[in-house]
């Protein structure tokens, strides 16, 4: 038994929302060890952020250092690490995001402790936690059991239900972090939209190499706004230059599982479905009856996406 150390993803001033699905995990993870779950905000000037995971968490633990102004692995990881030592931490979690995916691994090598990424499950294996985690772009799911005094595990966050607060926890604040030395954050470009980040969307409305220009995204664009939803797109759709970068949904992309997926004049390659087959409901729309996209739809339309997805819209 010991602590089960979340560490929050903010931005902007704002939780995060993997960080609430993290906190999950953490809660499954204690359900079958008994330890204590504990937030960790590093940040600068995110009192109301500590404030925000104290509603989810019984304890947080808020560092403010202008070292943690800007998200850098090289700052992060230390801090994670001394933080968790302190605490005699047994797990230390974070979204399986960017952010998370660079700065976990540097804690877990300087803990000299366990690493498993991607976790989508929790569950009790001879008495200890162990893990579910996708392998073979999701084809196999491999069960582990990290050995290591401390684990450090990314979470895929879509595979777990976001929590919803009440709780009265409460912050304790410190100061004091060095400024690495060996890096230096340079800039961040944010893409702002007025459509919902791709990863939290309810509705994700993607298009594929099918659509054979950017100027024809505008159809998917269309159906996705007129659902308030946001807009993905395949690799080979972003590859062709039809899509930016940030719309990629899949394995080498974004992972994210809204309530409902529109997958358009996409094939469904194993690297696309591994981004998105936990979605709760899927639409297919393709001119080709055979495509493997059809294999994982809940929805079929084998149909010319330049005359379906017009319809669709006009009709909602």
């Amino acid at each position: 038994m010991g602590t089960i150390l979340v560490v929050a993803e903010h931005l902007e001033g704002k939780l995060k929302a993997a960080t609430l699905n993290t906190v999950a995990f953490a809660n499954a993870v204690s359900a079958i060890d008994g330890g204590d779950v504990v937030g960790l905000v590093l940040g600068a000037g995110a009192e109301s952020v500590a404030k925000e995971l104290a509603a989810h968490c019984g304890r947080v633990v808020y560092v403010d250092s202008p070292a943690f102004k800007d998200v850098l692995a090289e700052a992060y990881a230390p801090a994670v690490a001394d933080i968790a030592k302190e605490l005699g931490a047994t797990v230390v979690a974070a979204a399986s995001t960017s952010v998370g995916k660079d700065y976990l691994p540097r804690v877990a090598a300087t803990l000299d402790g366990g690493m498993i990424s991607d976790a989508i499950a929790v569950f009790e294996h001879d008495g200890d936690v162990a893990y579910k985690r996708p392998v073979l772009s999701g084809n196999a799911i491999a069960r582990v059991k990290s050995e290591a005094d401390v684990t450090c595990v990314t979470v895929r966050t879509t595979a777990f239900e976001a929590t919803t607060g009440g709780v009265s926890g409460t912050v304790e604040s410190r100061s004091g972090a060095a400024t690495p030395d060996n890096a230096k954050f340079v800039a961040f470009h944010l893409v702002k939209s007025d459509r919902p980040e791709l990863t939290e969307a309810s509705v994700v409305v993607a298009g594929g190499r099918g659509l054979k220009s950017a100027e024809a995204f505008g159809i998917i664009e269309g159906l996705a706004d007129k659902l308030g939803g946001a807009v993905g797109a395949s690799r080979a759709a972003v590859d062709s230059g039809y899509a930016p970068n940030d719309w990629q949904v899949g394995q080498t992309g974004k992972i994210v599982a809204p309530n409902l997926y529109i997958a358009v004049a996409i094939s469904g390659a194993i690297q696309h479905l591994a981004g998105m087959k936990g979605s709760k409901t899927i639409v297919a729309i393709n001119k080709d009856a055979e495509a493997p996209i059809f294999q994982v739809a809940d929805y079929g339309l084998v149909a010319d996406a330049f005359n379906a997805v017009p319809e669709l819209t006009s009709k909602l």
